[in-house]
């Protein structure tokens, strides 16, 4: 985990001690980065997500604040925070990356990974969330937009139109994500028998690091579910049988899973070389 931390990128804020103490009522989650027993102005680093967090949480305090000394720290906050997403929504396209949190919907407690990639075509977030998640790309997907489904041509073959797909191999993902919309949500199907529903919740664009090297996996939890079990619904069950020595399953279950399955393990190094390594190109061998 240590590793990981290294690769997250966050933007600066320079805050007075006043600010500093307005902003951790705002969102105490912030408070342990604030440094609030210290004097002075400070620097402190937010993601792109936490600054949009703060501009609509100090829109919102600054609406209701009862005097003059409130507003204006509110409103300090505020258009310091404007003023961050800005300049890096305004970097080249060549220095920044897309932070994306890709969490397997229904799972309990959650599966998820957060990743870093550059502008890329969705076929390639594709791939990036394969490798991260720890699929095996053994099945069909598709992602979902606005209603608008992406699809691979030679993959969906006579679906494709009949369905209505757009050509996930040459939709780049900077076409159709918002940059000045963190919070904007994609949804990414992988399996259509076990249905497995991911949300790809775009949470920024950040400034790339000089000497990081991307794709890149910040962080994440909990092991990929094995393929072929059935779903979410099927993963419970089968996390039920290796777990219970009584449950009819039992042996079944971990002669099939090869004798031992951890569910919250998980590395986030390990998923920045395989995303790094990537998929087995399918098309050579058709």
């Amino acid at each position: 985990m240590p590793r990981s931390k290294k690769v997250e990128l966050r933007l600066p804020l320079k805050l007075t001690a006043a600010q500093r103490n307005v902003l951790a009522e705002l969102r105490p989650r912030l408070t342990a980065r604030l440094k609030l027993d210290e004097p002075n102005a400070r620097m402190a680093e937010f993601t792109v997500a936490e600054l949009a967090a703060i501009k609509s949480k100090s829109q919102a305090a600054m609406n209701k604040a009862g005097n003059g000394v409130e507003r204006r720290l509110m409103r300090f906050i505020l258009e310091a925070a404007d003023s961050a997403i800005g300049e890096s929504q305004s970097l080249p396209p060549e220095q920044t990356v897309f932070q994306f949190k890709i969490t397997v919907l229904e799972s309990h407690p959650p599966i998820w990974r957060r990743i870093q990639v550059k502008d890329c075509t969705l076929d390639e977030l594709h791939e990036h969330i394969q490798t991260a998640m720890g699929w095996t790309n053994s099945h069909l997907h598709q992602f979902i937009v606005d209603g608008q489904r992406f699809g691979d041509p030679e993959l969906m073959e006579e679906d494709f139109e009949e369905m209505g797909y757009a050509d996930s191999t040459t939709t780049r993902i900077s076409t159709i994500v918002p940059k000045d919309r963190p919070g904007f949500r994609l949804n990414y199907e992988y399996d259509f028998g076990d249905s497995w529903e991911h949300e790809v919740l775009f949470e920024g664009v950040v400034r790339a690091g000089s000497k990081v090297k991307y794709p890149v996996c910040v962080e994440g939890a909990r092991a990929c579910p094995p393929e072929d079990c059935g779903g979410i619904w099927g993963y419970a069950d089968f996390l039920e049988a290796i777990r219970d020595a009584r449950n009819p399953e039992h042996e079944e279950m971990l002669e099939w899973i090869g004798g031992y399955f951890d569910p919250e393990a998980f590395n986030p190094a390990r998923a920045t070389k395989s995303m790094r390594k990537g998929l087995p190109d399918w098309r050579r061998f058709f």
